[in-house]
């Protein structure tokens, strides 16, 4: 499992693109994908939500269990990923890129943010 390099992680599990025209995208990384099995439901938040960073903005059902969805930064969704409402998995077969989330307006970036490194370190992946 390989977590790329160019994006940002969370120590909950969840990926942060690069902030362009201030806007980030956000999904689960390969590890908490697998961890989860497979995703069956997907709960966003929706266009125009204020998230805040390290709170939970959503929800993911697998047949496992089901798990909080937490925003790695503070801001404003400006889109939710359709695709991932109407096929769960897509969240565990490209977690990282099909499989995004949702984008946000980033108001404020933690600096506790992991790079690519430091998260496979901590998730032991």
């Amino acid at each position: 499992m390989s977590n790329p390099q160019q994006l940002r992680y969370s120590k909950e599990h969840e990926w942060l693109s690069a902030v362009e025209d201030g806007v980030a995208t956000v999904g689960i990384t390969e590890h908490a994908a697998n961890a989860l099995g497979d995703v069956v439901f997907a709960q966003l938040p929706e266009v125009g939500d204020t998230v805040t960073a390290g709170e939970t903005c959503g929800e993911l059902e697998s047949t496992k269990s089901v798990s909080d969805l937490y925003s790695p930064v503070s801001g404003e969704v400006t889109a939710a990923n359709q695709d991932v409402v109407d096929d769960p998995s897509l969240v565990n077969s490209a977690p990282f890129e099909g499989g995004w989330l949702f984008k946000v307006r980033v108001a404020e970036e933690p600096a506790d943010l992991l790079s690519a490194d430091e998260y496979t370190a901590f998730s032991g992946n």
